[in-house]
């Protein structure tokens, strides 16, 4: 998405990469979705557009559990997926004054959670330029660590040194000290976006079980002759639930 235009001067690169301060905006947006809904991704949008401009939709239904003729079909709607995504973004950052972002983990056979008391046990001695240790957050998304201490002024004589090594087991291993920074959102725009491969289908009856239902509504979507195509995901909802989809970006 677009960031708030900002006048900039370049004067030049920087000498090491590593200086380079980066900010990744990845769309992860989550929306509800109502009982006896599914939602359908095609490989290819077209496919997508075809099933929305019929809107109405007819669906055989494996006539195993159902008694009547009439009851083996099924009317469904479909609609475009509209979504909201930010169009300008904010951010007010601040340095933490007593923690520090620890990275460059090295990637070794013990558990998570020694790793980390390793790493609370070396940063809590002051002869390491530590002091004692509050508390500790495992960033999952990344591999990083927060390590924050009881008191001030710890913090930016390590972050001033970069690197520090750690002797972790038998070996001794280079970690990277970065400054911890906390954002607030000062500015969020959003703006309506539409999902180009996937289509909402509403108004599916409670008459099968949900992975008979799926398996139903991918065979008959995935068919050409009926305007469809090669499913990617397909999610299905029952009624009288509700159920949260998860958008990426698509890669």
């Amino acid at each position: 998405s677009t960031l708030p235009e900002k006048k900039m001067i370049f004067k030049g690169l920087p000498a090491n990469k590593e200086d380079m301060n980066k900010l990744m905006l990845t769309p992860l947006i989550r929306s509800p979705l109502p009982g006896g809904s599914a939602l359908i991704t095609f490989e290819e949008a077209e496919v997508a557009q075809r099933i929305i401009e019929k809107r109405e939709h007819t669906v055989e239904l494996s006539c195993g559990q159902l008694e009547e003729l009439d009851q083996c079909r099924v009317r469904v709607q479909a609609v475009p997926m509209d979504i909201l995504l930010p169009s300008a973004l904010e951010i007010r950052l601040t340095q933490s004054s007593r923690s520090i972002l620890v990275s460059d983990l090295p990637s070794l056979d013990i558990p998570k959670e020694a790793l980390l008391d390793k790493l609370e046990l070396f940063f809590s001695k002051t002869k390491n330029g530590g002091s004692e240790v509050e508390s500790w957050e495992f960033l999952e998304d990344s591999e990083q660590v927060v390590l924050t201490f009881t008191q001030d002024g710890v913090a930016e004589p390590l972050i001033e040194r970069g690197h520090i090594q750690v002797p972790i087991g038998k070996g001794k291993y280079r970690i990277k000290i970065s400054p911890y920074m906390s954002g607030d959102i000062s500015n969020l725009q959003l703006q309506p976006s539409r999902c180009p491969r996937t289509v909402l289908l509403l108004g599916i009856p409670d008459v099968l079980s949900v992975e008979s239902m799926r398996d139903a509504l991918e065979i008959h979507f995935q068919k050409a002759s009926r305007g469809g195509g090669e499913v990617d995901a397909l999610a299905y909802v029952p009624a009288g639930r509700t159920g949260v989809a998860v958008f990426v970006e698509d890669a």
